[in-house]
Parts: structure tokens; C-alpha cells; sequence
């Protein structure tokens, strides 16, 4: 692989991986680290050309995420782990369960999309018009052809069919804002369409877990011991 990952790692047990949203980091889930550590090993990592990971040479895309994420448990030695995964994170976390079943334990999406249709328009429309905007210049200015690539992964991707959500053979948890950014009828899509899953919406935003920490951590607790 072409690229070193930076990541927090935790705890003992199980490994359960935390993935971060478009433009952060794993500080993201500074309100999940340490109690999701007290029960299992976790691993918070920094998404290609997110944080302190670097951009590297490959595709910048939600399936390139996926390869570098397998990758990233050769190498550490996991052959199967809990995934969390947050907005771009949980659509990563999505395409890795169905490309790579046999690496994922229990799977918990957290404000995932299958595409960006899912997504709320008056969310939508200004990044759409923001990347249109920074593509016009990307030739021209590095900066801008970084806010091309970023604002991309919620243009172009990550386009998972429904037809590939049976794919997923993990037991899922669905979980999303009320006032969340990705349509609820969107999530509930995602619910029905994955075999083994459980639907859980928690009040407030798309930030519900760095938000309302206390509230999601005891969903997602509550799920992993089912």
C-alpha cells in the first residue's frame, strides 16, 4: 500500500474500528474512545488524505477507502473486526462489509447513504455547486483540487445499488439523527435492505455521536451485546 495510516488505538478484546466522517479525523470520536475501550481494542484511524494519513497516489474514493481499510487489518493482524462508521465513514464501513464479509464482525452505519440522493437537498445543492467550483480549478490550485476530491466523495459516491445491500452478512446497526442530513426514509432504505439489521434514530443531528455521546454510545453498547 501506498500510504502509512495514522491512528489512536485503545484497549483490549475485540477490535473494533472507528471511522470518521468527510474532512476529519479520529478525533471525531473523542466521546467514544475510552468507553468503547473499556470492553474492546479499538482502533480509530485517519482516512486517506484525512488528519495525519497522508493522500498517497491511489483513487481518492469510498471503494479505494475500503482496500486501504483491508489493508490496514492485514497489517495489524485483524482477521475480523467490530466496524463504526460515521457519514463518509459509515458508507466506507458499507462497501468493506460487502466486498470483504468474511472481515466484519458487527457492523454499526451512522449516517451512511447509498448515494447522494440520500442526502437533503438544501445540504446537497451547496456542496454539489462548491465542487463544481473547486473542479473548475483543480488544474490550477493544489487547494482546490483537494476541495475537488473531498467535496467528490459526496457527489460521485459511494453509488451502492440496493441490490448489493443483501451482500451484507453482519449483524448491522442502522443509526441516524432525527434531524438528521441523509433523508430518513434514505436510512430506512439502508435498514430494510440489510438481512440481520436494527434501526435506531437518536434526537438530534448528523453529529449525534460527537453530539450526544452518552445517548449513541448506549445504543451502540446495547447493540453489541445482543
Amino acid at each position: 500500500m501506498d500510504i502509512k495510516h495514522n491512528y489512536v488505538e485503545k484497549g483490549q478484546g475485540e477490535p473494533f474500528i472507528l471511522l470518521h466522517g468527510n474532512g476529519e479525523d479520529c478525533s471525531y470520536f473523542k466521546g467514544q474512545i475510552d468507553e468503547f475501550s473499556k470492553q474492546y481494542h479499538v482502533y480509530a484511524i485517519d482516512t486517506r488524505g484525512h488528519g495525519k494519513t497522508p493522500r498517497g497516489e491511489e483513487p481518492f474514493t469510498i471503494r479505494q477507502f475500503a482496500k486501504d481499510l483491508l489493508c490496514f487489518m492485514d497489517e495489524h493482524r485483524i482477521e475480523k473486526a467490530h466496524l463504526l462508521g460515521f457519514s463518509d465513514g459509515g458508507n466506507i464501513a458499507m462497501v468493506f462489509a460487502i466486498m470483504y464479509p468474511d472481515r466484519v464482525n458487527r457492523l454499526i452505519l451512522n449516517g451512511a447513504n447509498l448515494d447522494a440522493g440520500g442526502v437533503k437537498r438544501s445540504v446537497q445543492i451547496p456542496i454539489e455547486i462548491g465542487y463544481r467550483i473547486a473542479k473548475k480549478s483543480a488544474s490550477k490550485n493544489d487547494s482546490a483540487r483537494l476541495k475537488a476530491e473531498m467535496l467528490g466523495l459526496m457527489v460521485n459516491d459511494p453509488n451502492v445499488s440496493e441490490d448489493e445491500l443483501p451482500g451484507i452478512t453482519a449483524k448491522t446497526l442502522v443509526i441516524a439523527g432525527t434531524k438528521d442530513m441523509i433523508k430518513k426514509e434514505h436510512t430506512k432504505k439502508i435498514a430494510g435492505g440489510i438481512p440481520d439489521s436494527a434501526l435506531v434514530f437518536i434526537k438530534g443531528s448528523h453529529f449525534i455521536a460527537n453530539k450526544n455521546p452518552e445517548e449513541f454510545n448506549k445504543a451502540v453498547l446495547d447493540f453489541m451485546k445482543e
